[in-house]
């Protein structure tokens, strides 16, 4: 049994400079796929209290019951995805898990002592990303979205059949 107050991880998050490139090393080097990809994602809120507006291209795949999020930042917005200078961030960024509420888990993560610092939307999902000072270099994100865990358990059942055959799938968000 899990003490985690979301239950177990259901997502790692990484950034990348080129989603392609990135995707392909994970195939080619770990056998992880298949892949879906999203274009033209676009996500309105706030960043460390400020209104922005972030793109992005996001791909998807799993590794056991876990969801490996790679996220390339296609605009220059103040964001979770950049420094304080402005340059991409790269690497390790994030866990996430899924959750029925948002705001109750803001609630719940901030009575803890984390701190929020993104909270953003579109059509399809919300998330809200959180540090702690105590451990730097990683956010804790919580995500909503309909459909969400129906979607992850049809990505870990396509991993697990996945014969290396159609590795990617692409979708345009923005469509």
């Amino acid at each position: 049994m899990t003490r985690a107050i979301f239950g177990p991880i259901d997502q790692i998050g990484y950034l990348v400079d080129d989603l392609d490139q990135s995707i392909r090393r994970w195939i080619d080097r770990l056998g992880v796929g298949p892949w879906t990809v999203f274009r033209n994602v676009r996500m309105a809120g706030r960043y460390r209290g400020e209104a922005v507006t972030v793109t992005m291209d996001v791909g998807l795949a799993y590794q056991g019951d876990v969801q490996i999020e790679l996220i390339q930042a296609t605009n220059d917005a103040r964001s979770p995805y950049r420094d304080a200078q402005g340059r991409p961030i790269l690497g390790m960024h994030h866990v996430a898990w899924v959750v029925d509420d948002v705001d109750d888990a803001i609630a719940r993560l901030t009575a803890n002592g984390l701190r929020a610092v993104f909270d953003a939307r579109n059509d399809a999902t919300r998330v809200a990303y959180f540090d702690d000072e105590r451990e730097p270099g990683v956010l804790f994100e919580v995500i909503q979205g309909a459909g969400m865990r129906d979607m992850i358990d049809h990505g870990i059942a396509a991993a697990r059949a996945w014969d290396g055959t159609h590795p990617v799938t692409t979708i345009d968000a923005g469509a």
